[in-house]
């Protein structure tokens, strides 16, 4: 296992300068990553940010068993965001290759979205990547309907590809689709 790593940055915010620390999940945060996950892209909550999936998609975004395949995987780690001990954000890395990360299960507290901390954690992730496995390229896959949020990455030097996959329908653990016409959209990212 690799040595457990932590930082701390600020960011800026209305309400001045923010301290964010930054560290590898462990075991004991399962649920309330589970719980941050949810609240970002469905139900009632999601409806906070500009994140959700909630017109896309009904029924759960992830679960213990798929949190913990990341936090205890041996080529993927679940990265957080906290202030003051409260989870704010999270991300999933995942090593593909010699060279590919993927980034998944990005979440930041509804409450929170549209104040930089998005930001802020992806530069860590991309940082992480970069560090621990000598990452050049990160690659992750957004539902293609969410132009927003592809456009967000975008204009943090993420690329289309082209690459589009279905979406998995029938299987629950992904969700309930809304509509009948989702896939996934491959974006990638020079590190």
């Amino acid at each position: 296992m690799v040595p457990q790593e932590a930082s701390t940055r600020t960011q800026e915010s209305p309400e001045g300068v923010v301290s964010v620390s930054f560290r590898q999940a462990e075991s004991a945060d399962i649920p309330a990553l589970v719980e941050l996950i949810e609240s970002a892209y469905r139900g009632e909550e999601s409806r906070r940010g500009w994140t959700t999936e909630a017109e896309l998609l009904a029924g759960r975004r992830t679960d213990a068993e798929a949190v913990a395949e990341v936090v205890d995987g041996a080529d993927s780690v679940m990265w957080i965001a906290e202030r003051d001990g409260v989870l704010l954000g999270c991300c999933q890395l995942a090593r593909h290759a010699d060279d590919v990360v993927y980034f998944g299960m990005f979440a930041i507290r509804p409450v929170r979205q549209g104040g930089g901390l998005g930001r802020l954690l992806l530069a860590e992730a991309e940082r992480v990547a970069v560090r621990r496995w000598g990452a050049e390229r990160m690659r992750m896959t957004v539902i293609r309907q969410r132009a927003e949020l592809i456009a967000w990455y975008e204009r943090r030097g993420f690329t289309r590809t082209g690459v589009r996959s279905p979406f998995p329908y029938g299987n629950e653990r992904f969700g309930k689709p809304l509509r009948e016409d989702l896939e996934f959209e491959e974006l990638t990212k020079d590190l």
